[in-house]
């Protein structure tokens, strides 16, 4: 029977690749390490894992019956995940803007890529480094340029106060120090 007639697998449904998507009109700014570290994934999703899997499914592909060879069907469906994850790369590696958060000229306000240590209403004391959106890794304390604490602390200066919209309620924050 034709492969045109068959189907391998229920979920050969191709995701969107643009997910997540940029906000509209909103600039796809990033600095120089995390473009470092998409480039790095790029290189490694390209270079080494896809040609491994490639092969992996070629062995699989010649060892017949492929409808219940899980080396086979695994390694389609990873390499699927791969071809998306390094078009999501491409494109926005593509649009990135890169600014360098080490040539901020004014050290006395927040801007892209500072670091701000900021007290809450409660006395605690918190750290955060604003990046693009594609960086933002919140287990390290780096949030989005677009999230509503950093649009919230761009341009502050030390000793401002201001209140936040949180997940629990509105919290006052005074920002304490900021480095780059």
């Amino acid at each position: 029977m034709s492969k045109a007639f068959t189907k391998e697998t229920d979920d050969d449904v191709e995701p969107d690749d643009d997910l997540p998507a940029l906000p509209a009109g909103v600039k796809n700014y990033i600095t120089p390490e995390g473009l470092r570290r998409m480039q790095d994934e790029f290189a490694e999703l390209h270079q080494v894992e896809r040609p491994k899997l490639v092969e992996t499914v070629a062995w699989a592909a010649g060892n017949g019956d492929r409808s219940e060879n899980g080396d086979y069907i695994y390694g389609k469906r990873r390499l699927r995940e791969i071809d998306r994850r390094l078009r999501f790369l491409r494109k926005r590696m593509e649009i990135a803007e890169v600014v360098d958060p080490t040539r901020q000229t004014n050290r006395e306000r927040v801007f892209f890529g500072a670091r701000v240590e900021y007290l809450t209403s409660q006395n605690e004391a918190k750290r955060l480094r604003i990046v693009g959106i594609d960086e933002a890794r919140s287990e390290l304390g780096e949030v989005s340029w677009i999230s509503p604490i950093a649009k919230a602390l761009l341009r502050a200066e030390v000793g401002d106060i201001f209140e936040v919209r949180t997940p629990g309620g509105m919290e006052r924050i005074e920002v304490v120090k900021i480095e780059y």
